[in-house]
């Protein structure tokens, strides 16, 4: 008899966490896609696995191989992201990791798993949207464009299911809050959410188009309002989310800035801006217009090296480097300086430090890391030009 198992993205903590749950109370192995592991004692550890997963930077052999698993009979993405803030506080990194995650990675998350999907033997499917999806949502209108997305996503493939004779359908769950979730900055409590979690299991299991939580005590009469006068009711919706102190307008993105010659681009170069990138939101670059201020010659003229930078994908923008980093603070307003540890302790990087000690700007000193260097590069061209040049003269 075969094991049966579902994947539950986003399965370790919030809903994820009891729809897993209530799936390994139900005789299921869950595959558990989530940037961090379950915390301990919450599951049986016997009845799930947990593979890291990043929607930011999507795992896609992951999820094809899962895909690919003939056991794996149902699909569950509830991994999602949002705040409440007026749309001149979101910083366009912000939005689009938003629409990244509750969006673009969702939906590429099922493209892998349709023919599973479309198939006419029983696979079971739902997704996360949000009641924010189905009506003007101000204050909420960067997390309200991407679930609107997911919910038209639903309606529209649900019926290209039934076109195609296919029995399966995708659950569009859309609640407002609920209790006990860590999405809402509290702790996850299992009991709190274990009723909402075996709705949502069971109407999957029915093959539900969607599931909107509270509909007939609450959103029914809301959504009614909503199509009568969208106008007044965003009115509403906006002065009640800013005179109940849900409102969050501030800068939530970290910026990031580094600054190099970057000349012959090599992996020691591709690794700094990596693991700058991972510790911020934003990364900004500024690269020298040469390699004079460090007594070298650049072989790659200013503007081929910025694109070559700005075509890496951990680079956000490429700028021209100020003569000091921290002029380049005045520009861009970053929360962190990233440079090599060779600097620390010198008179450029000792004026920085003071320089920055009331801006809230923190200096990040990465290791020195053995590998391809520009000055190994540079000195091996040179030698063979020098090689070249002599063998011509004999």
């Amino acid at each position: 008899m075969k094991e049966k198992k579902a994947v539950v993205v986003g399965g370790s903590n919030g809903i994820g966490l009891a729809i897993s749950s209530k799936l390994i109370n139900l005789g299921y192995f869950v595959e558990i896609c989530d940037r961090e592991n379950p915390k301990e004692d919450l599951l049986y550890p016997s009845r799930y696995h947990y593979n890291y997963c990043d929607l930011l930077a999507l795992n896609e052999d992951l999820l094809y191989n899962l895909a690919s698993d003939e056991n794996v009979e149902l699909l569950m993405v509830t991994a999602g992201i949002g705040r409440i803030a007026d749309f001149q506080f979101h910083h366009t990194a912000e939005i689009d990791k938003m629409l990244t995650i509750d969006t673009v990675s969702t939906l590429k998350i099922f493209r892998i798993f349709y023919e599973r999907i479309l198939d006419d033997k029983t696979f079971y499917a739902g997704v996360m949207g949000s009641i924010s999806g189905w009506m003007a949502s101000p204050s909420a209108s960067v997390y309200a464009a991407a679930k609107a997305a997911i919910v038209r996503f639903v309606e529209s493939v649900n019926i290209e299911l039934e076109a195609y004779g296919s029995p399966n359908r995708i659950l569009d769950v859309s609640p407002a809050s609920f209790k006990g979730s860590h999405f809402y900055g509290g702790q996850n409590d299992l009991n709190l959410m274990a009723p909402l979690a075996e709705e949502i299991v069971n109407r999957i299991f029915a093959r539900e188009l969607r599931y909107i939580p509270q509909y007939e005590e609450t959103f029914k009469r809301i959504l009614q309002w909503y199509h009568d006068d969208p106008h007044g009711y965003g009115i509403h919706s906006y002065e009640y989310k800013k005179e109940s102190g849900r409102l969050d307008n501030q800068r939530r993105v970290k910026i990031g800035y580094l600054s190099g010659t970057f000349d012959l681009f090599h992996i020691g170069h591709l690794n700094l801006l990596r693991r700058a990138k991972k510790q911020c939101d934003y990364l900004i670059v500024g690269v020298h217009s040469s390699g004079k201020w460090k007594g070298k010659e650049t072989f790659i003229p200013l503007e081929e090296r910025k694109a070559i930078v700005g075509a890496c994908k951990y680079v956000d923008k490429v700028v021209d480097s100020c003569p000091e980093d921290s002029d380049a603070w005045s520009l861009w307003h970053y929360d962190k300086l990233f440079v090599g540890s060779d600097y620390k302790g010198t008179e450029r990087f000792k004026r920085y430090e003071e320089y920055f000690k009331d801006k809230g700007v923190e200096i990040v000193y990465f290791p020195y890391t053995k590998s391809t260097s520009s000055t190994q590069l540079r000195d091996a061209i040179s030698q063979k030009i020098k090689n070249t040049v002599d063998s011509k003269e004999n």
